[in-house]
């Protein structure tokens, strides 16, 4: 995928022990090349070990030595936030256990930490404790972060949170927008406690360069009196990722679209069998490889779209986000070993009908065999979530099934990665909206309901599988408003299908429903009372206003209704 990584950083440090006996400070910088750059940005860190912790000097090593080794091996899709948040919530669990081992003869893992992450146009900020980040920008100085401290009297205080501290990290975090020529200031309490911000600044602008900047804040502080390690780091923004649209157009289409193609026909190397697929959008063919051997499906995109930059980056991403995903139940990308010449990319050819035409081949399903083919399509939406990306079009035709019944998911064509749409881009990105009946109602409405949407529009299509029908009818084609959703009601599932048991329906009409609220919170809760009698489903659909006796009756009755559906249950299955 095309990845924009025009970014140019300058940082330099500068660290003393100062009139301690040793260097408790420990800071890092990582910048690196190509498309990690895009998708993890650089990073700037301090830390400041705990002078009354033993370990101290140790904890500060380890923080900044193990993020930057971490970081930037999490997802390239994961956003700053979570992959920044994961890995220093294991960082300062390790800590912990480290302060807490049953054999060990040091205590006090425990340090301040202060960290930059430089990614597109956005500066993202992690902070706890008491050392500090300033933003230089123009003529002015803004400290950033708070510091975490509790007064003890009028001239002594303590740190009231740190890494390492407690099994509960509380992290400060938030982003800032770059400017070119933007310096951010990172400093131990030694630094920033001794000189005056305005200090700061002038001895800044006034530096040759970085580096004689970093050494004059620490020796100035020194000279100040300061009594702790003295340690700064400072990082300039000298250019920022600002491709005008021609730039980002020019880019875009270095590979021309094909033209339009017929069986018989040969592009790099493959021969055109047949079209699969038509839309306004793109084309998929069955294609044989000539020179390596092999059958595969090749999406081409549409020439309705060759001068649409957003359309383009979308079909770009599409390949690269299909390539990070490997499950059973996903169709997988595929590589060819020589250059491309037109933009298209290529699939596994799977042999078998797309899922609305096996649901209409399939009028009366055995249970058995129905859930079967709703549990595969989960666990390839689920490989899809854990990748931190969402579907957001599932539907039949967006579903293969063999004839031995394996499902895989084969599109990718509306997906969303929060990663990618952090980078910075001169246009409007494609937005897809779902298809009308199967996607979230609230998406097409302007909401993005995460994994919920997804849920809902696998719940449709369980709903489908089971009653050849949609859980609003052609309702839902007609929602254009908030007000129009209100006014959806759900048409439970065993009017189509009478051998559907009420739990099964309920589990349905919790992930269909219109409110993301009320949905599950994950997918596997939803499959667990999919496949299993929820006892909160066997009860009377109101029940509000019944009396203690009535509620004790009805609470008897449930657990008997349970009891009677682990019966059902093996036979609902198995019919």
């Amino acid at each position: 995928m095309l990845l924009a990584t025009d970014i140019r950083l300058t940082a330099a440090q500068s660290s003393l022990t100062g009139r301690k006996h040793r260097n408790e400070d420990c800071l890092g910088f990582y910048m690196p090349e190509g498309n990690l750059l895009a998708t993890k940005g650089a990073a700037g860190l301090i830390a400041d070990g705990v002078s009354t912790a033993e370990a101290g000097a140790e904890a500060s090593q380890y923080c900044v030595s193990e993020f930057i080794n971490d970081y930037f091996d999490t997802p390239d899709i994961w956003t700053v936030k979570k992959s920044a948040q994961k890995v220093l919530t294991a960082i300062n669990r390790a800590l912990y256990s480290r302060s807490h081992e049953y054999l060990s003869t040091t205590r006090g893992y425990v340090c301040t930490l202060s960290v930059v992450v430089i990614k597109s146009r956005t500066a993202h900020l992690f902070h706890i404790g008491d050392s500090r980040i300033y933003l230089l920008r123009k003529d002015g100085l803004e400290l950033l972060t708070d510091d975490h401290t509790t007064p003890l009297s009028e001239s002594n205080s303590c740190l009231s949170r740190a890494m390492g501290m407690d099994t509960h990290l509380e992290i400060d975090y938030r982003t800032v927008e770059l400017e070119e020529g933007d310096t951010f200031l990172l400093s131990t309490d030694g630094v920033h406690d001794s000189l005056e911000p305005s200090q700061m600044k002038r001895i800044i602008q006034q530096a040759d360069d970085l580096l004689s900047a970093c050494d004059s804040l620490t020796r100035a502080a020194f000279d100040a009196g300061s009594t702790d390690n003295l340690s700064c780091q400072l990082i300039t923004v000298d250019e920022l990722a600002d491709d005008n649209i021609d730039d980002l157009t020019d880019k875009l289409t270095r590979l021309p679209f094909p033209p339009e193609l017929e069986p018989g026909m040969k592009i790099d190397g493959f021969l055109i069998e047949r079209q699969l697929y038509a839309s306004n959008r793109s084309q998929l063919y069955v294609v044989e490889d000539m020179e390596e051997g092999g059958r595969y499906v090749m999406k081409t995109p549409s020439q309705n779209f060759s001068d649409d930059p957003a359309y383009i980056e979308r079909f770009i991403m599409e390949e690269w986000v299909g390539s990070r995903i490997s499950n059973a139940h996903v169709v997988k990308i595929h590589h060819p070993n020589r250059a491309k010449h037109f933009l298209y990319y290529l699939m596994e050819h799977i042999e078998g009908v797309p899922l609305d035409e096996w649901i209409a081949a399939n009028p009366h399903p055995q249970p058995a065999r129905a859930i079967e083919i709703v549990k595969q399509i989960a666990e390839g939406l689920k490989a899809f979530h854990q990748r931190e990306t969402l579907h957001q079009d599932l539907k039949p035709s967006n579903v293969m099934v063999t004839p031995d019944d394996q499902v895989k998911i084969v599109d990718f064509g509306s997906v969303f990665v929060a990663g990618v749409n952090e980078i910075f881009v001169p246009l409007e990105r494609d937005r897809i909206l779902g298809t009308m009946n199967y996607s979230d109602p609230v998406f097409r409405l302007g909401q993005n309901t995460g994994t919920k949407g997804d849920q809902f529009s696998l719940a449709a299509i369980a709903y489908e599988v089971f009653t050849q029908e949609l859980p609003y009818g052609d309702a839902l084609e007609r929602c254009e408003k908030p007000q129009h959703l209100e006014r959806l009601i759900y048409i439970p599932a065993d009017r189509h299908n009478a051998i559907i048991p009420v739990w099964f329906d309920r589990a349905l009409e919790k992930a269909l429903s219109i409110k993301p609220a009320e949905r599950y919170d994950t997918l596997e809760h939803f499959m667990h009372d999919l496949t299993e009698p929820n006892p909160e489903f066997l009860t009377p659909r109101e029940n509000t206003q019944q009396s203690s006796s009535s509620v004790l009756f009805w609470q008897l009755m449930s657990l008997v209704w349970f009891t009677v559906s682990m019966f059902l249950l093996i036979a609902f299955w198995m019919s």
